[in-house]
């Protein structure tokens, strides 16, 4: 790429290919089993055609975005990431620093490696956390407590992780948390020496909130006790959680219609479409296909999110076009995260928010709250 400038995802995409070891390139990269579903996400946004609108006033352009009471400079938020720490140290500042100065929210997840605390300490942005119900019920209890206490305004329970799906590459690739040096991996990690390096510096290195629950449990014991702690969720589980969270409580896993109007029996402000970005249910509609009728069943009862496939602005003006309120991008960050740590995450939200605006001009609005199917060219 030489001196080319950054100018798209896909260049912060493959910056991060270079710099990382291929076990944490392909996590980020890749989907579960034959990845159809990690395939329809992209390319079912791919088909939706924008519609060109012209002669049209579009020299005051407004990108803000109403979600939940609260204003968003961009309709896109940083998505719950596991791991996100091993990309770049202590990359859940980083990234969440970078959220604030775009006016957007940070979504920490708890398979995080920086623990809650240590990002409320970092920034004083709008942190959100995505919280994965476990079998112990003291340990989930004491996570919406500390989430509370690092004043995040909403809680994300993830629904669609009632057990782990096989993701085909990381068992090959050897992925491990923290990343072990072995006879395979020595080779890929001493052709990343940038990276290399930034994580020998780094002072957090495995799943920062359970080690803190679990102090003197070792890694291999967390993600032992991780695995034994997933069940599937019901609606008693979801109201124990919302009656223990007093504020903005998000579901997210929802593509089914039925799904979603039981989401509103348990008082769920919000919902995301979402197929855990194509990592669970292989074989799975894409979120773009489930979005409309989502929004539909809920009729306004509870905002709806999407993720899934969000990889540039054009893709976050179609969720919107469909009913979304927001997007939820994933990947997309964690490519600029990787190539260049929280410049890196800026860079790419600052080539999305371009990408909406020029495609919202272009297709002939002027408000992001305004945007609608009236945006898009759709089969009669």
């Amino acid at each position: 790429m030489g001196s080319d400038p950054i100018n798209s995802i896909a260049d912060l995409r493959e910056l991060a290919r270079r710099r990382l070891p291929r076990a944490l390139y392909e996590y980020i990269e890749r989907g579960s089993y034959d990845e159809f579903t990690w395939t329809r996400n992209r390319e079912d946004l791919r088909a939706i055609a924008l519609r060109q609108r012209v002669m049209r006033d579009v020299s005051a352009l407004d990108l803000t975005t109403p979600v939940l009471g609260e204003t968003w400079a961009l309709p896109v938020a940083l998505a719950p990431t596991g791991l996100t720490g091993l990309f770049w140290r202590d990359g859940e500042i980083h990234a969440a620093r970078a959220a604030q100065t775009a006016g957007v929210p940070y979504c920490l997840s708890t398979m995080s490696i920086c623990p809650i605390e240590d990002v409320r300490a970092a920034f004083d942005g709008t942190l959100w956390f995505q919280l994965y119900v476990m079998r112990d019920r003291g340990f989930t209890a004491a996570m919406i407590e500390r989430a509370q206490a690092a004043r995040c305004p909403v809680l994300v329970v993830t629904l669609d992780l009632p057990l782990q799906a096989l993701r085909r590459r990381d068992p090959k690739n050897g992925l491990a948390v923290p990343p072990r040096l072995t006879w395979s991996s020595a080779g890929d990690f001493l052709r990343r020496p940038r990276w290399l390096l930034d994580m020998a510096r780094s002072q957090r290195r495995t799943f920062g909130n359970l080690a803190t629950f679990f102090p003197k449990k070792g890694t291999a014991a967390l993600s032992e006790w991780m695995g034994s702690q997933l069940g599937a969720l019901t609606p008693p589980d979801l109201a124990w959680v919302r009656d223990r969270w007093p504020g903005k409580l998000i579901l997210k896993g929802i593509l089914d219609t039925d799904d979603a109007r039981l989401a509103l029996t348990v008082g769920a402000d919000a919902v995301v479409v979402s197929n855990h970005g194509g990592r669970q249910l292989d074989g799975a509609t894409s979120t773009v296909t489930a979005l409309p009728a989502v929004v539909e069943a809920v009729a306004g009862r509870c905002e709806v999110l999407m993720d899934g496939g969000i990889c540039n602005g054009q893709d976050a003006l179609k969720a919107l076009a469909l009913g979304a309120k927001g997007c939820l991008v994933g990947k997309a960050f964690l490519y600029g995260l990787a190539a260049r740590g929280g410049a890196g995450v800026s860079l790419a939200l600052d080539i999305i928010r371009r990408e909406f605006e020029v495609s919202m001009a272009l297709s002939g609005s002027r408000r992001a709250r305004d945007v609608s199917r009236a945006n898009l060219v759709l089969e009669t």
